[in-house]
């Protein structure tokens, strides 16, 4: 103990604060419904770009923003609640995207329902974790509830669970983690105490068209990103199933197959490989088969695109993105297993957490199904979602997209300049501006993307095909993701006729560079 040479002197006291400084009191809620409604109105009132994104490079975009938002730095005094969401509004409107527009249609990124934005603020205000019962009661039940009813749309048994996680990528992490687990555990390794350097030459197959989020999962994972065996798809996409068995029958016993990783709609052609075929495989082999439905579960709302998921509910565990087919906002992935015991690689006690005791007494919250500790109840805006909606709706959202992406692609075949490169299997269309250089069509379709970017008249995306065959070079080509429910194939005419006329600017240009 330190002796006290002399009385300690008595702080100020620090006036309380109002209770509507906390938004989850009941005048914290009166205030963030006003001062939503004012932000709201600064929305309303500001200055739209004309087209989804500003005009402008990305150097004076970002500086126009910054400029708005002030100094990097933290002011002594607070502008107040209502006055700093208006310049936030004001930055966002004025300086972002615009994903309601009929002419954004780059990625795999869809507007927001109002409705689930409007739950996402509830949710918010609650603050409330999933990993503890005492941390947000309410929140667990509605993420239970959700994945019982995703549960039922792939086809699951009673056995089955779920877990939401920050994002797709994460999702296929955690099927990949559970995968590796169950491999080591059939050769008598433990991977989570011991790690994975006794276990043999581990194995992952998967799609050339898989998402790259595989490779960075093996990585992450101690497997190294050269466990990764590609295979080769066909024509339209899809893994080749003889492939796989080929693969699979040449592994040595110095080898370990942890996972076959199927893609349920790939980012660019939402192409579906073919599940009851790599499940046989895979249950042949008695190894783990994981399916990537990140963009292709949300075909399960519609009774016109759900046969294409047929087989799904053979996989060991399902990676799903409702911020994709489901119009939610970022993030809300959800993984899938067949088993909930598959979940007893992540069983964790932590004394101030989830003592067994209290577990036991049924205090016990979501911890063992997750990597993370805090998160976020995301479910809250998906339960509203759905309840609003009903699978009707839902489905109904959906078929408008398809619908959109298959007039797409009439459209493009009927114009001289376009070359399509993959019709509408969802709702992606991939194609290509025409050149008369072959050796400039690269350049020009790069282009062609970047100058829509900086005028802001239209946004669309980018990728590379192999269109002469497996051993071809890899050519650059651009790609329409229609996920807007509201957008009418007038609008979608329109989206062409601005790459059309950009095309035409950009060729122009390119010719005279060359002369």
């Amino acid at each position: 103990m330190i002796p006290l040479t002399e009385a300690p002197s008595v702080p100020t006291a620090v006036p309380p604060f109002p209770r509507s400084l906390l938004a989850n009191s009941r005048e914290g809620l009166i205030e963030v419904s006003a001062a939503l409604a004012e932000a709201v109105d600064t929305a309303l009132t500001i200055r739209r770009p004309s087209g989804p994104l500003p005009a402008g490079t990305p150097a004076e975009v970002l500086a126009a923003a910054a400029e708005a938002l002030g100094p990097a730095e933290l002011p002594a005094e607070g502008l107040g609640s209502q006055a700093a969401l208006r310049k936030l509004a004001s930055v966002l409107v004025e300086h972002g995207i615009d994903l309601s527009h009929p002419r954004a249609a780059a990625h795999l990124q869809p507007p927001s329902l109002a409705v689930a934005v409007a739950a996402d603020a509830l949710a918010s205000a609650s603050n409330a974790s999933l990993d503890t019962y005492d941390s947000g009661p309410s929140a667990i039940a509605i993420e239970r509830w959700l994945i019982r009813v995703l549960i039922g749309l792939a086809g699951f048994g009673d056995r089955a669970d779920g877990v939401l996680t920050p994002g797709g990528s994460l999702s296929n992490l955690l099927g990949v983690l559970l995968a590796r687990d169950a491999a080591a555990l059939r050769r008598g390794v433990n991977a989570r105490e011991d790690g994975v350097a006794a276990l043999p030459g581990p194995v992952v197959f998967c799609s050339e068209l898989a998402h790259f989020s595989v490779h960075r999962a093996c990585a992450a994972l101690g497997l190294g990103e050269s466990a990764v065996h590609p295979l080769p798809t066909d024509e339209h996409h899809r893994i080749r199933p003889e492939a796989l068995k080929a693969a699979l029958d040449g592994l040595g016993p110095d080898r370990t197959p942890l996972a076959v990783i199927a893609t349920a709609g790939t980012t660019d052609f939402g192409s579906i490989d073919p599940l009851p075929q790599l499940a046989e495989i895979a249950g042949e082999h008695g190894i783990w088969m994981h399916v990537d439905a990140a963009y292709g579960f949300g075909a399960l709302f519609s009774d016109r695109l759900s046969p294409k998921l047929a087989g799904l509910e053979l996989a060991d565990s399902v990676t799903l993105d409702l911020h994709k087919i489901g119009w939610q906002p970022a993030a809300t992935s959800v993984l899938l297993v067949s088993d909930t015991t598959a979940f007893t690689a992540l069983d964790r006690k932590v004394a101030y957490l989830n003592p067994a005791d209290d577990s036991e007494a049924g205090y016990d919250g979501l911890l063992g199904r997750s990597l993370q500790t805090t998160r976020r109840p995301d479910a809250v805006k998906a339960v509203a979602t759905l309840v609003a909606q009903g699978r009707t709706g839902m489905g109904r959202m959906i078929d408008v997209c398809h619908d959109l992406a298959r007039h797409a692609e009439q459209r493009i075949r009927r114009e001289a300049e376009l070359e399509l490169v993959s019709p509408a299997e969802l709702t992606t269309v991939v194609f290509r501006y025409r050149t008369t250089d072959p050796g400039a069509a690269d350049a020009l379709n790069g282009a062609l993307r970047r100058h829509l970017l900086e005028t802001g008249s239209a946004l669309i995306g980018r990728t590379e095909v192999r269109l002469d065959g497996p051993a071809s070079p890899e050519r650059v080509c651009l790609k329409f993701t229609l996920l807007n429910p509201t957008a009418t194939p007038e609008d979608i005419d329109g989206l062409i006729d601005t790459v059309l006329e950009a095309g035409r600017d950009c060729a122009s240009l390119i010719e005279e560079d060359a002369a």
